[in-house]
């Protein structure tokens, strides 16, 4: 077994990319934000975004003149596009259970499954102005029953972007802030004058997003270590080399530096699949992008057969994996890593990305290995609960909580067993009674 490659990424090019300390420019964004509160976030949205109104809360008035200013077909497609992620949501949402359970008699251990109270969701602008995050972010916290979510996405060059604010408001927005880049995150997560705290925060975004995102960890939650946009697409003879150049530039114009790599049992499939994209890159319009990622990033690879194509891809562990084979569900039993599968031609990762219903915040950079992406139980809390209702089990219980505890040195754990025991067993226990005849005498000194 082996495997050759037809096409690697330019190492070279990737270390050419200029450098920029993005993590010391964000720790002094959120430094400065804990300090003075809106001043600070007004100071770096003014800086960064050329963006400094009275308030960056939109209105209710705002909020729909902002709809209104949108095509019909828009506001229709937002919809259509919302109905079908709410629907695997709620499934989502349906497939997590709270239970309880009798384990010994008279002993009750539950589950329950209670919604995160405040969540932040940022919505990228800038290139793109990415409208579906809110559908993904805002609309699943909500079908999760997230009380409260606070929304914040940039302008777009000096103004409102329409679109996304009519995303979020149909998503179920509690609030819509128009801020952008590390300060509407560290804002969320810190709280200010005019902008509540959140619990969580959710949503993609830049290289100071993801890292504003990554400093505040722990003050609190987040969806994901986000980086850039992945694909992995596995072929073998039968696939189109055609659809497979259009699908892997798709992803490659997210930005300069997303992964796209091919991994096919078919050398003719990959040499035509490298001679296509060059040729679909003269005429794309985000082709400088794209280009300036299939360089730096792109790779080709050919495989003896789908057995070691399965197993190459899983070390990728990518974002999103499309597969176009014979086949194509058999990904299903011989893939573990990856964010999502895209299972043949007539699917691919842009109707994940926009339309399809499952939720487009994925893991990057081999994160695929130990999380999935954004879904509704990411908005729960998963919390236990216990009652003990027989006495007798809780003399038992206490019993081997003592043993248990004290073969770890943990002498007052073993104490509140002992009392259990001593209380419902009637077990004599030491300490205990010296504790009562150190009591008693008191008693009868006074």
């Amino acid at each position: 077994m082996g495997h050759k490659f037809l096409k690697s990424g330019s190492t070279a090019e990737a270390a050419n990319t200029p450098r920029v300390d993005v993590s010391a420019i964000v720790k002094g964004v959120i430094d400065e934000i804990r300090l003075t509160g809106d001043d600070a976030v007004r100071k770096y949205s003014k800086k960064f975004d050329k963006w400094a109104p009275q308030s960056f809360k939109l209105t209710q008035e705002e909020t729909l003149a902002a709809i209104a200013a949108c095509p019909k077909q828009t506001i229709d497609d937002i919809k259509q596009v919302q109905s079908n992620v709410k629907a695997f949501a709620a499934a989502q949402r349906n497939s997590i259970r709270d239970f309880e359970l009798e384990i010994r008699p008279g002993v009750f251990l539950g589950q329950k499954n209670v919604p995160i109270d405040c969540v932040g969701a940022y919505i990228p602008g800038g290139r793109y102005p990415l409208l579906a995050s809110a559908h993904m972010t805002i609309l699943t916290a909500k079908v999760a029953g997230v009380r409260h979510v606070v929304g914040c996405t940039p302008p777009i060059a000096g103004k409102i972007p329409n679109a996304t604010v009519a995303a979020m408001h149909l998503a179920g927005a509690d609030e819509i802030f128009i801020l952008g880049g590390v300060q509407a995150v560290a804002a969320m997560a810190i709280g200010t004058q005019t902008i509540r705290k959140v619990d969580f925060i959710a949503g993609p975004g830049n290289a100071f997003v993801a890292e504003g995102k990554r400093q505040l960890f722990g003050e609190i939650g987040i969806d994901l270590f986000a980086g850039p946009t992945e694909i992995l697409l596995v072929a073998d003879e039968t696939a189109d080399p055609f659809t497979i150049a259009t699908d892997i530039l798709s992803q490659a114009e997210h930005g300069p530096d997303s992964p796209a790599v091919i991994i096919t049992t078919s050398e003719a499939v990959g040499r035509k699949s490298i001679e296509i994209i060059d040729e679909l890159l003269k005429n794309l319009s985000t082709g400088v992008t794209a280009g300036a990622s299939w360089n730096a990033f792109g790779e080709v690879i050919v495989v003896d057969s789908l057995a070691e194509a399965w197993k190459l891809a899983d070390e990728y562990a990518s974002e999103h994996v499309q597969v176009f084979t014979k086949r194509p569900r058999d990904a299903l039993e011989n893939m573990s890593a990856y964010g999502a599968l895209f299972l043949g031609e007539k699917t691919c990762v842009s109707y994940g990305d926009k339309v399809i219903g499952t939720n487009h915040v994925l893991p990057t950079r081999k994160a695929a290995r130990y999380t999935g992406g954004l879904w509704a139980g990411k908005f729960l809390r998963t919390v236990t609960y216990q009652e003990v209702k027989s006495s007798e089990a809780s003399g038992e219980l206490g019993r081997l909580c003592g043993r248990a505890a004290r073969a770890e040195n943990f002498e007052g754990h073993a104490r509140s067993g002992d009392l259990r025991a001593q209380k419902y067993l009637s077990d004599k226990v030491a300490w205990i009674q010296d504790y009562q005849e150190l009591e008693n005498g008191t008693k009868a000194q006074l």
